[in-house]
């Protein structure tokens, strides 16, 4: 595990949609049952956990439902004892809100935490409008990609890790050099600081390794995080890239490059 919590190239101006996609995400945490200060989901253990189930039913992505439609009310994951009321879905808009919910204060701080250190700098290179575009479009990429190999899974996938794995992949190849300090648990939490390539890649082989040892079933959506990752470092690659450099020409024997194409006395 790998926390980053500063970056050492500030933006140059003040990135707006980073800072709103972390106040949208922080308040529907806090007026969700998750977070346990909205007095409309009641109290007590029991009934919270129904109302928090159901709650990431509706607006959170069931792989099962991506590919077959909506599923029947019996088929959902919920606790034994629990019971969801009818409500409308559109599995396909179920991405893009799922996007905004989290399912604990670990959970938001941490995706929120890596957005903040990272998410600004992407803003400023590709313009407001296209890094929300990129945001979402990584988002839908990232969900699609973990549904496809969880496809009969009726398990609730909730949070905006998929799409800032987009950004940090976007962030690896637009500053590579930029350094990021970070906090290593393994380490005792001592700050270190480290070329992002290094902290990025170390987190990518965390994930990619994670991946592999958990077959049990969804849980952590580390599936997700690879394909959001992989996908924001190809398109910042396909859409950033410099062009070639054009080299003169060689000029004629009998001339210089200075005079080449003028008339010569």
């Amino acid at each position: 595990m790998v926390i980053p919590v500063y970056d050492k190239n500030p933006a140059r101006r003040t990135p707006v949609v980073t800072y709103t996609l972390i106040g949208m995400c922080a308040l529907v945490f806090l007026i969700g049952p998750a977070s346990g200060f909205n007095p409309a989901y009641g109290t007590g253990y029991r009934h919270l956990l129904c109302e928090q189930s159901a709650y990431f039913a509706h607006w959170g992505v069931i792989p099962d439902e991506l590919w077959h439609g909506r599923l029947p009310s019996g088929r959902l994951s919920l606790p034994r004892h629990c019971t969801a009321a009818p409500f409308t879905k559109s599995p396909f808009l179920s991405v893009l809100t799922a996007l905004f919910v989290h399912g604990s204060w670990v959970h938001l701080l941490g995706n929120l935490l890596f957005l903040y250190v990272f998410g600004d700098n992407v803003e400023a290179r590709m313009g407001r409008a296209r890094f929300l575009l990129f945001y979402v479009v990584a988002g839908y990429l990232a969900t699609y990609g973990f549904a496809a190999a969880h496809a009969g899974s009726a398990q609730t996938l909730v949070g905006a890790s998929g799409a800032i794995s987009g950004v940090l992949g976007a962030y690896l190849f637009l500053y590579p050099k930029a350094r990021v300090t970070s906090l290593f648990p393994f380490l005792f939490f001592l700050p270190l600081r480290f070329p992002a390539w290094m902290v990025l890649c170390f987190w990518f082989a965390l994930q990619w390794l994670a991946s592999q040892t958990t077959r049990s079933g969804p849980d952590v959506a580390y599936l997700a995080h690879i394909v959001g990752f992989l996908f924001g470092f190809l398109c910042t690659w396909v859409c950033f890239r410099r062009p070639p450099k054009l080299e003169p020409a060689p000029a004629p024997p009998g001339t210089t490059q200075a005079t080449q194409g003028e008339p010569q006395p």
